[in-house]
């Protein structure tokens, strides 16, 4: 069970049918769907009034032991459903877990604005909002209803975000219009001047200004310390969708489609274009102005350098097709081996010229 001093809790639990129906499971016949559940929990630690959940093969043996009144899972694994147990049947068991937890804690916080923090008299902040201590609200910003700025987070002049966003701690929001439903998480940097400069090499950098915004969709998060670069001209664009890591670096006039998944410690150089659902791994590095098409997916601690066609799986530095990547693996391992037998060989005949020779 989550701890109550940090996750609220749904008060007085919620019914099988309701849950059924909010985590697109699929509720067995017979069963009463009026029964309440208090609480979601893990196999090993689930009682009887506990839903559950088992997606991966690794939990088999804890699934056939566990306590829990109901538990999520897959077709395939509904064998291993111990009796006394409700399968709750589901196409995407990590999906509907993720929607039944949420019901048993939703997003909850006290309206209101602090008196320590301050609120531009220019700036609109729509209704069940909270504001609070130390946080910075500039001139002409607009926040849609049910918004969530934590304590010292900025939002610069003219910032535009729709309802239900949450600006974390320490973050800062400038030069932004963003939609619906965007999590931008602690210590994030949003809409900040890109990296942009004329090299000279006898008068050395001039900096050229960054006159683009950063537009982000609806139902986007964007994670702690990651920054998100404004437009040079043009401007950022962040897909509905999309998830950003922690510590990614997202530059000027990149475009990232929708249900983009960019992992921990991307550098993603400036005018990069992705397209939809691009899945990219941790540490993964981009060359400027490359387009990356829908459905590709790049592995971690990849380099990528050229474009990238749709549905392509790519690793290695610089990133080459999966396949092709493991067959020069392969080969590689084969004549390291092959080096490493020749000079064992090498040794012992050297070993014994010079035993023979001061014999």
């Amino acid at each position: 069970m989550a701890d109550t001093r940090f996750f609220h809790k749904v008060e007085g639990g919620l019914t099988l049918g309701k849950l059924a129906e909010i985590g697109e499971v699929v509720l067995p016949e017979g069963i009463d769907a009026n029964r309440v559940f208090q609480d979601v929990a893990d196999l090993e630690n689930a009682t009887p009034n506990d839903v559950s959940w088992a997606f991966i093969p690794s939990v088999r043996d804890a699934l056939k032991a566990t306590k829990a009144g109901a538990v999520i899972v897959p077709e395939k694994f509904k064998e291993f459903v111990p009796e006394g147990t409700i399968a709750l049947i589901s196409k995407d068991a990590h999906r509907s877990y993720g929607l039944v937890a949420s019901a048993f804690y939703p997003r909850t916080f006290e309206a209101g604005i602090s008196p320590n923090a301050y609120v531009d008299p220019t700036a609109q902040i729509g209704a069940g909002s909270r504001v609070a201590a130390g946080a910075v609200i500039g001139k002409n910003v607009i926040l849609g209803e049910g918004c969530d700025i934590h304590a010292n987070a900025v939002i610069e002049d003219g910032v535009q975000m729709g309802a239900l966003c949450t600006v974390g701690a320490n973050a800062t929001v400038s030069h932004c219009i963003a939609g619906n439903k965007v999590y931008i998480y602690p210590g994030a940097q949003i809409g900040q001047d890109g990296f942009g400069f004329a090299m000279s090499p006898e008068k050395g950098p001039q900096k050229c200004p960054q006159l683009g915004r950063v537009i982000i969709g609806d139902d986007v998060e964007i994670s702690s310390c990651t920054t998100v670069d404004r437009g040079a001209m043009g401007d950022t664009v962040i897909g509905s969708g999309t998830r950003i890591d922690n510590l990614c670096q997202i530059a000027h006039n990149v475009k990232l489609g929708k249900c983009c998944v960019i992992v921990a410690q991307n550098g993603i150089a400036g005018s990069c274009e992705f397209g939809d659902f691009v899945v990219s791994g941790g540490q993964v590095g981009y060359a400027g102005h490359l387009k990356i098409g829908s459905g590709a997916q790049i592995a971690a601690q990849s380099g990528v350098m050229n474009n990238i066609e749709p549905m392509k799986k790519m690793m290695g530095s610089p990133a080459q097709e999966g396949h092709e990547f493991m067959r020069q693996i392969v080969a590689l391992r084969g004549l390291t081996k092959k080096k490493s037998e020749q000079v064992k060989a090498d040794a012992k005949i050297w070993f014994w010229k010079k035993f023979l020779k001061k014999g």
